[in-house]
């Protein structure tokens, strides 16, 4: 399941998404999304776990979670629609 997480600490590291989300089972990505032109965070990320039932639990264990000084939220991913890009 991908899951997204928002409203990330402008600090908050893929590193550190990943050992919080590893507390409910494997993680086999995770990322936060960067701004390419400053590298700074957006403060949103992606995190993929392979367990579904793991990944429920996850959501809604640190949904409203206070995470490095933010309050994040977190859901199950949306798939995006085609963007018609090739």
């Amino acid at each position: 399941m991908k899951i997204f997480i928002a409203k990330l600490s402008p600090k908050t590291t893929a590193d550190d998404v990943k050992r919080l989300f590893e507390r409910f089972g494997t993680v086999s990505s995770c990322k936060v999304i960067m701004d390419h032109d400053t590298k700074r965070s957006k403060c949103y990320g992606f995190v993929e776990m392979p367990n579904d039932s793991e990944a429920y639990i996850a959501v809604v264990e640190t949904n409203e979670m206070d995470f490095q000084g933010s309050v994040i939220n977190v859901k199950k991913s949306k798939p995006q629609p085609p963007t018609g890009k090739k």
